[in-house]
């Protein structure tokens, strides 16, 4: 029997509430969502490996409804997964030719974590290798194509994730940051990424257990999807040193209660100092001086992070070399991104990281004192708009040729060294026809204001989803 297609264009809080009240079944929507990926995926290039279990695993929570049971929070909803995190029984390769047939026995916490919830995961979505670089593309899937405009990048590393969310070919989808993954493509599909607190989502296994710079989070088309997903896979786990205190906490709520009236909100147009496309400044000056709708007050402020563009290239150096240890002996099968970051942080030395440990205090110390004055700090997320997808990078931001060819992301990688909670949402739509992401970050374990300011920025401009 046909489905109608318009379900998988739905907010995952709404399908929530529609298979709560039986007004859709699980093998509906699931049935959609396979649609939906066999009519666009082969353009777009977005989920890598479907889940071959999808359609059974979707009627037995019909069956869990059937008998009365409670099915979960997520439940229903579909998945995607970036192709760096486990899922077991279904094949991960990282992006690399070196895992291209590896099918781990054991998921990850946060799949664990949606499944427990009710998810159902449909499959893995694109990356590039080991996660590294801001385009997604790879030897063994090729490239993902933004859905807005398929000559263009969908950004990266979870370009996957936010292409196949765009599209309605997933409700949610699991990411990992380290210095934007989650952001940039966020920004570039017209989607919400989150980057959370390190630690607040538990990434289980890793190469790095005590690992601060890189955070596993949540994307969603909403800001409220975002929270929905966020309360199923938050919370600390013994497999983790890294957590924060089991407290309950209400993301769902937060956002349903909107930002607290007279929020004090800091805007800053180019905080790395690397030059801004001017339409994008407008389209986020605009959305951020917007929020006095809804009572906030606004200010534009001089805050100067370039300083931390060698602190982060210092410890991006040392975040390759760490996590790659285990497979140096093969480092001869690298891609040149992963080979030129593995080769950078072996030049690294004690002397740089130390250095980049000091910037990376005094950059806490500034937004100590920022939050003594703001309740939230935004930024244009990127500072250029989608590139040509064969590119590896731009070659110039605001037409000044890059300093070095990580600068264009340095507007998400800066705040990455903060430690704090940071979100992309869309808030316009650029010259060329693209969406432009607007970053929110927030006080420490603050992801319930910052989600709630990203949903009223939602609310004032809606960009809606690309045609498909």
């Amino acid at each position: 029997m046909p489905v109608d297609s318009r379900l998988v264009d739905s907010s995952a809080v709404a399908l929530r509430q529609l298979i709560g009240t039986r007004g859709v079944s699980v093998t509906e929507v699931v049935q959609a969502a396979l649609e939906r990926v066999e009519k666009v995926n082969g353009t777009i290039n977005a989920i890598v490996t479907l889940n071959p279990r999808a359609m059974d695993d979707a009627r037995e929570l019909d069956q869990r409804i059937a008998r009365g049971e409670e099915p979960g929070l997520l439940c229903g909803l579909t998945a995607g997964i970036k192709d760096v995190t486990p899922v077991a029984g279904l094949r991960t390769t990282f992006g690399s030719p070196i895992y291209a047939d590896h099918v781990p026995d054991e998921d990850a916490i946060v799949v664990k974590r949606l499944r427990a919830a009710g998810a159902v995961i449909l499959g893995k979505t694109n990356c590039p290798e080991f996660a590294a670089g801001g385009n997604t593309f790879n030897e063994v899937f090729g490239r993902t194509r933004n859905p807005w405009n398929t000559g263009r990048s969908a950004g990266g590393s979870t370009g996957g994730g936010a292409a196949a969310l765009a599209t309605g070919m997933i409700a949610l989808a699991e990411g990992t940051d380290l210095g934007g993954s989650l952001r940039i493509p966020a920004s570039f599909c017209g989607i919400v990424g989150l980057r959370p607190s390190a630690g607040l989502v538990p990434t289980y296994p890793t190469d790095w257990a005590w690992d601060t710079l890189q955070v596993t989070g949540p994307m969603a088309r909403t800001a409220e999807d975002v929270a929905l997903m966020l309360q199923a896979i938050a919370g600390p786990s013994e497999r983790s040193p890294l957590g924060h205190a089991p407290a309950r906490r209400d993301f769902v709520a937060a956002v349903k209660a909107g930002p607290r009236r007279g929020a004090r909100v800091a805007y800053c147009a180019d905080p790395a100092r690397i030059g801004v496309d001017p339409g994008i400044e407008r389209a986020c000056r605009d959305a951020a001086f917007g929020l006095t709708q809804a009572g906030a007050t606004v200010e534009e402020i001089n805050l100067d992070l370039s300083a931390a563009r060698q602190a982060f290239l210092a410890l991006r150096g040392l975040w390759f070399v760490t996590h790659m240890a285990p497979r140096l002996d093969q480092a001869h099968r690298f891609g040149p991104n992963v080979a030129n970051n593995v080769k950078a942080g072996l030049e690294t030395s004690t002397r740089d990281l130390a250095s980049a440990e000091q910037e990376r205090g005094r950059i806490w110390q500034t937004f100590r004192e920022l939050f003594a004055r703001f309740d939230y700090v935004v930024t244009p997320c990127m500072a250029v708009s989608p590139f040509p997808v064969e590119q590896n990078y731009p070659d110039a931001i605001a037409g000044k040729p890059m300093q070095t060819y990580v600068d264009w992301i340095a507007p998400t990688f800066v705040l990455s060294l903060t430690g704090l909670p940071v979100a992309s949402v869309p808030c316009g739509i650029d010259e060329g026809g693209m969406p432009v992401g607007l970053q929110v970050a927030g006080r420490p374990a603050g992801e319930e204001a910052v989600l709630a300011l990203a949903a009223e920025v939602q609310r004032q401009r809606p960009i809606g989803l690309p045609a498909h």
